[in-house]
């Protein structure tokens, strides 16, 4: 796809995103817009993935670490033919496929089930282990928070893929700042990231803008010249993206819009996507 159609798609994950929490009336909205690029990119352009072959042995893995962004995950899955685009409205309900977290269970194409914070890298190692003990040609891809990463089973996970050169594996860190509490430099600083994913032996890749896809294009292209150490890519992005009242705002980070709100916030979405279709 190209950038500008990426950009679009992008849009439409973030109103899947807002629609769906604000029908569940529960979730998180922050950090789902925030890395709404990162799925649209990952699921448009990056990954070797077939929706109609959900189980394909030698297909790209996706796990997301920090899995109450759910919203943004089957939003981007949605969008790429894995089910339809007007379920998202079941987001969280009794019954749906739509859990509030990542279910291998009740939705194909989700590779892991997560949420538990710090496990999904642990995961993500596992199998890209296991694709390189079978030798196969898959990657591996997980998406973190940077609160997320104040766990430390992230750091043994880290630890090992370096140990063992994993070049198959791709650690994407969502780093929007915020964190339930507040500011994750004050709750409890994980900085400097690069420096410590460097340090287990990562090739690392900061990327100044992670809702701007040229950057993100780049960065992955980058990565796929990296051999014998994995990947950990390191994105400064904007909480809540994309809507006015939510950009910025760790209170944002678990709380569903209510009627006005939602309004509002499609109405920032909209203004987005006439923007995108003027370029």
């Amino acid at each position: 796809m190209t950038t500008l159609e990426l950009q679009k798609m992008a849009n439409e994950v973030r109103k899947s995103i807002v629609t769906g929490v604000h029908s569940a009336k529960a979730g998180h909205p922050g950090g789902s817009l925030s890395a709404a690029d990162l799925f649209t990119y990952l699921y448009f352009e990056e990954m070797n993935i077939d929706p109609k072959n959900p189980t394909d042995p030698d297909r790209d893995r996706f796990v997301l670490s920090k899995g109450h962004t759910a919203p943004g995950y089957y939003a981007a899955m949605a969008h790429r033919g894995y089910f339809p685009v007007e379920e998202m409205v079941t987001l969280r309900h009794i019954g749906s496929h739509l859990q509030g977290h990542p279910c291998m269970q009740h939705l194909p194409g989700v590779d892991m089930s997560s949420g538990s914070l710090g496990q999904g890298i642990s995961a993500a190692v596992g199998m890209a282990l296991a694709g390189k003990m079978d030798g196969k040609s898959y990657h591996v891809y997980t998406l973190l928070g940077d609160g997320e990463i104040q766990e430390g089973q992230v750091w043994e996970a880290a630890m090992f893929a370096g140990h063992r050169k994993l070049d198959n594996l791709t650690v994407i860190v969502d780093n929007n700042g915020l964190q339930i509490d507040g500011n994750i430099a004050d709750v409890c600083s994980p900085y400097p990231i690069d420096k410590k994913f460097e340090a287990f032996n990562f090739y690392v890749i900061n990327v100044a803008d992670g809702n701007d896809m040229e950057q993100l294009r780049a960065a992955f292209e980058k990565a796929k010249t990296v051999k014998g150490m994995p990947v950990a890519i390191i994105m400064k992005t904007v909480k809540g993206k994309g809507v006015s009242f939510m950009e910025n705002q760790a209170s944002w980070h678990g709380t569903a819009p209510n009627d006005e709100q939602y309004a509002v916030a499609m109405a920032d979405l909209e203004k987005v996507g006439e923007a995108l279709c003027q370029k």
